[in-house]
């Protein structure tokens, strides 16, 4: 059984870091391009990076210099390091990844002004 994790959502002020974390089952993480997406309210879901197999990261123009997409293979557990939030970055954030088309089960992060 595939399962994806999330953690490390909060609330931070503007300009402020978060790290999330993403630890998989069933899956490794090394093998395959893991994602996270992020919905904000009334919007729809939006990629906000990506790591291949390879290691190769893309970004979201939006989030581009701001935020940093890893994976720690020994722990099978992908992060995005998020910093100089703003309210904009607000939004449930979602581990993803194409196996099976799996999603996490998401974690809040809400940036004040």
């Amino acid at each position: 059984q595939v399962q994806l994790v999330e953690s490390g959502g909060g609330l931070v002020q503007a300009g402020g870091s978060l790290r999330l974390s993403c630890a998989a089952s069933g899956i490794i993480v090394r093998l395959l391009a893991m994602d996270w997406y992020r919905q904000a309210p009334g919007k729809q879901r939006e990629l906000v990076a990506v790591i291949a197999s390879t290691g190769t990261t893309n970004y979201a123009d939006s989030v581009k210099g701001r935020f940093t997409i890893s994976r720690d293979n020994a722990k099978n557990t992908v992060y995005l390091e998020m910093n100089s939030l703003n309210p904009e970055d607000t939004a449930i954030y979602y581990c993803h990844t194409g196996w099976r088309d799996t999603w996490g089960q998401g974690t809040q992060v809400t940036v004040s002004s």
